[in-house]
């Protein structure tokens, strides 16, 4: 965590409270006048409160000079006790935090990074807004009451830091100042994906070998290789669908993974399916690949061509959307060519496209003779090229 440079403002003249405790007095040297550093020969009264968190600081009769309070810690590498930050000597141009200073910003409640608006008690122990009203109005470290009281002088402080994005661990190189840090781990390319398994609410997230591992092995989600595909979904009653008919598969292909989405729903009052492939990946790549489907019997077939979407959309975003092959339940009865049972075949490609740096245009790049080969010995007969 960074301080930033360009503020003329002491930083430290901005905390009157909860921030931080001293067990002994503040080392004061007779012959360097004041503690501002100002060498002047009119006194300064310095009053430390004994709380754990709070402090106050009041200055006589510096004839508006600065005065700025930095404790030893939070010292540039090299400098002494005599180094000034502020006052006459010469301004730091960059401090580095410790671990403490990080904690000034943490919930002790959930952890998280706090944002405005920033509660504390009287006792000066903060707290973050989401938490607020799971405490019961007592402070979860003192057990006092917590009141309505806002730590304006941290809200302010947090202007004056560059804070690393969060997913540094998973790669994320990215600074950012700290209000506009959350915006950017909103978006962050590094951010874990969402199970997207439909099933139920599931809260598992990870990278995406995590993802699939456990959709193979926690949600038992069958997994294929190839590009093509031929499936038949099955199901009794279909005229059923209050509870919705949906399947998950994953295909591996291109050294990537895709999941496909069967699903029964209603389209206003009318019953239909949707079958859509999205890409276990991030949008910008995915916009890479292009999925055929179709579907259909005895000479008639609906097909569907299109962009598979990424998984950071729920699969619920991308049935509302619209945005794959819907079937109507009476088509897709009268191509089961059975009014009893569903048994719907699904035949569909995957491929990627190419995009010429010259032109701007894409073009199909076929898949390599290993796969077409693994597509071929598996049976599963693609549909006509697009």
């Amino acid at each position: 965590m960074l301080l930033n440079p360009n503020t003329t403002t002491s930083l430290f003249s901005l905390i009157p409270l909860c921030m931080y405790s001293f067990s002994s007095p503040l080392p004061y040297d007779p012959s360097h006048g004041s503690p501002g550093g100002g060498g002047g020969e009119k006194a300064s009264t310095w009053t430390l409160l004994r709380s754990p968190e709070c402090m106050s600081l009041s200055v006589d009769a510096l004839d508006g000079e600065e005065v700025a309070l930095v404790p030893n810690s939070l010292k540039p590498p090299g400098a002494g006790d005599d180094a000034a930050v502020g006052g006459s000597g010469m301004p730091a141009t960059q401090i580095k935090s410790n671990s403490r200073v990080n904690e000034l910003l943490e919930c002790p409640v959930c952890t998280n990074t706090m944002y405005p608006p920033i509660h504390q008690c009287r006792n000066g122990h903060t707290l973050c807004s989401s938490c607020k009203p799971r405490v019961q109005d007592q402070c979860p470290t003192c057990r006092q009451e917590l009141g309505d009281i806002r730590c304006l002088a941290l809200e302010k402080v947090a202007e004056f830091l560059e804070l690393p994005c969060k997913y540094l661990s998973l790669g994320c190189p990215e600074i950012f100042p700290y209000y506009n840090k959350l915006k950017h781990e909103e978006q962050c390319n590094f951010r874990p994906y969402n199970c997207p398994y439909a099933g139920w609410e599931c809260s598992a997230e990870g990278n995406i070998p995590f993802l699939v591992a456990h959709l193979r092995d926690d949600h038992k989600v069958d997994t294929h290789t190839g590009c093509t595909f031929n499936h038949r979904y099955v199901k009794s009653n279909p005229r059923e669908v209050e509870n919705a008919t949906w399947m998950l598969t994953i295909f591996h292909c291109f050294e990537q993974h895709f999941c496909m989405h069967f699903e029964a729903f209603q389209l206003g009052m009318a019953p239909v399916y949707i079958v859509f492939l999205q890409f276990m990946g991030d949008e910008n790549e995915a916009r890479n690949y292009r999925y055929r489907l179709e579907v259909g019997s005895n000479g008639r077939k609906l097909t569907w061509e299109g962009i598979p979407r990424s998984i950071r959309d729920s699969h619920q975003e991308v049935r509302d959307s619209h945005d794959g092959l819907i079937i109507q339940r009476n088509m897709a009865i009268f191509f089961s060519g059975n009014k009893k049972d569903l048994k719907l075949r699904v035949m569909g490609r995957i491929w990627k496209e190419e995009q010429h740096s010259d032109t701007g245009r894409r073009t199909p790049l076929s898949s390599t003779a290993a796969e077409a080969s693994r597509c071929s010995a598996s049976g599963r007969v693609a549909p006509s090229e697009p």
